[in-house]
């Protein structure tokens, strides 16, 4: 349980903080946190979140050229006596999504995605974009 909230919000009664922080409304909602390293070939998003493997993760390009991670895992834990009667019946939901833009200097169709050891990594190749020819004149006509 949180300590008391005292201060500015200290109109919350402590009895509303037992209410909503007992065991049955705990849920596993955080947001996995993501790590974006650029190096001169590509980009690299790692995202962290133990327990999931590859066939959690929808990872894809939308229309926006936004890098569209997903995730949603459903586990269901059971114990019965002999005669079938739930003696425990626990449900954990795991869903999240992260949306990130991608820069116009990828390379979309080589986009590759691995899950290993509760980290998800995300290699984003660079287009090689043409080296600088220098001073240009332009003619005006």
């Amino acid at each position: 349980m949180l300590p008391s909230r005292k201060g500015t919000q200290g109109w919350l009664p402590d009895v509303f903080n037992d209410f909503f922080e007992n065991e049955m409304m705990k849920t596993r909602s955080s947001m996995p946190a993501v790590n974006i390293k650029e190096t001169p070939t590509d980009f690299s998003v790692e995202l962290a979140a133990p327990g999931l493997t590859k066939d959690d993760y929808n990872v894809s390009v939308n229309d926006e050229n936004h890098l569209v991670i997903s995730v949603k895992k459903e586990e269901k834990k059971e114990e019965k006596d002999e005669k079938g009667k739930y003696l425990r019946r626990e449900f954990a939901y795991t869903e999240f999504q992260k949306m990130l833009i991608l820069p116009d200097n990828i390379e979309k169709d080589k986009i590759e995605a691995k899950a290993e050891n509760g980290v998800l990594t995300i290699t984003i190749p660079k287009k090689e974009l043409p080296a600088p020819t220098g001073k240009k004149q332009i003619e005006v006509k």
